[in-house]
């Protein structure tokens, strides 16, 4: 989840070592490292207007530990359009699939994803019937809903994670009741990809922006869209797509 690689923590708790003093040293590095994988996280999640419980200090550790294991949910590429000789935009089909979801509806939206989100990664890594680490996918989705004069984000949005291929017919139930799992329909949709924050303004314009590229058309909803986060939120200029959703034919 974090650039922040614990790859040196591999191991720790095994009795690897002989004598008391050689396991406490090892104690505290692990101790050590994951007060400042905390520090890291609640200084990103300050900018998002969150406070970080200590309870996600676990959780960010597991999520650090598994970051190059990350499983993309399956589509396939319908068509792929560009403008100027470089890629604009692409359409795709996404296959039912099940998902586990949160609803929030604070003030902020970088304060709903992350609520939300702290929520799946408690999931995700052991709040859930098997007691064990899921494995992550990406992207995470985020639903949301613009008003009717197209001018703000509706405060409530739904964020979303794939569950891996292998949990795909048996999830693992949530501790969570927050934490709905859903059978999510095929999805026909056209992305675009941006990078950078995602803030209700940057959303605002991303959607603009594609509205201008692709022109006139009533293929596709004007009041819900979907952000698709690919990467975590400390990468000033991670990757996003905003995902137009194709009306049903």
């Amino acid at each position: 989840m974090a650039r922040i690689t614990l790859e040196d923590l591999d191991g720790l708790g095994e009795e690897t070592a002989v004598g008391g003093a050689e396991d406490g040293d090892e104690e505290d590095e692990e101790e050590g490292e994951r007060g400042r994988l905390f520090a890291h996280w609640e200084a990103v999640a300050s900018t998002h207007r969150v406070s970080l419980p200590r309870d996600m200090a676990g959780p960010i550790v597991q999520m650090t530990r598994h970051n190059q294991a990350r499983e993309p949910v399956p589509y396939v590429t319908l068509s792929q359009h560009e403008k100027c000789e470089e890629a604009a935009y692409e359409e795709r089909w996404y296959s039912a699939g099940k998902w586990a979801c949160v609803t929030k509806g604070e003030p902020m939206y970088e304060q709903s994803i992350s609520m939300s989100f702290m929520k799946l990664m408690r999931y995700i890594c052991k709040e859930n019937s098997v007691g064990c680490y899921l494995g992550m996918t990406i992207p995470v989705l985020n639903e949301i809903h613009l008003t009717k004069e197209g001018t703000e984000l509706e405060h409530e949005v739904v964020t979303a994670y794939y569950l891996p291929g292998e949990f795909q017919q048996n999830p693992p139930v949530p501790t969570d009741p927050e934490i709905h799992i859903t059978e999510r329909a095929p999805l026909r949709v056209i992305t675009r990809v941006f990078y950078g924050m995602t803030t209700e303004e940057t959303i605002l314009r991303e959607i603009s922006l594609f509205w201008e590229l692709l022109g006139s058309t009533d293929t596709v909803l004007r009041e819900t869209y979907i952000v698709a986060a690919y990467e975590n939120p400390s990468i000033p200029q991670r990757r996003n797509e905003i995902w137009f959703i194709c009306r049903a034919e």
